[in-house]
């Protein structure tokens, strides 16, 4: 498992919340950290894998667990 500098908590949150939030929060990261995202909205799978790729942020890790959405994002 990915070790986590800064947890973001976006459960509950539908998009694009869970992507502005984590915007943000990289951006208060320097690079090589590691922002852990819990999400509840299925569709953030999606957001993130376009968000990584667009960003260079690379997706570490994702997993589902009990209806919630774990992604691993580093800073580029």
């Amino acid at each position: 498992m990915v070790q986590e500098d800064k947890v973001l908590d976006a459960r509950g949150l539908n998009c694009p919340l869970p992507i502005l939030r984590t915007k943000k929060a990289l951006g208060e990261l320097t690079a090589g950290q590691v922002l852990k995202v819990v999400a509840t909205d299925p569709g953030a799978v999606k957001d993130f894998e376009a968000f990584a790729k667009q960003t260079k942020n690379p997706l570490l890790e994702h997993a589902e667990a009990g209806g919630e959405f774990i992604f691993f994002i580093q800073k580029a």
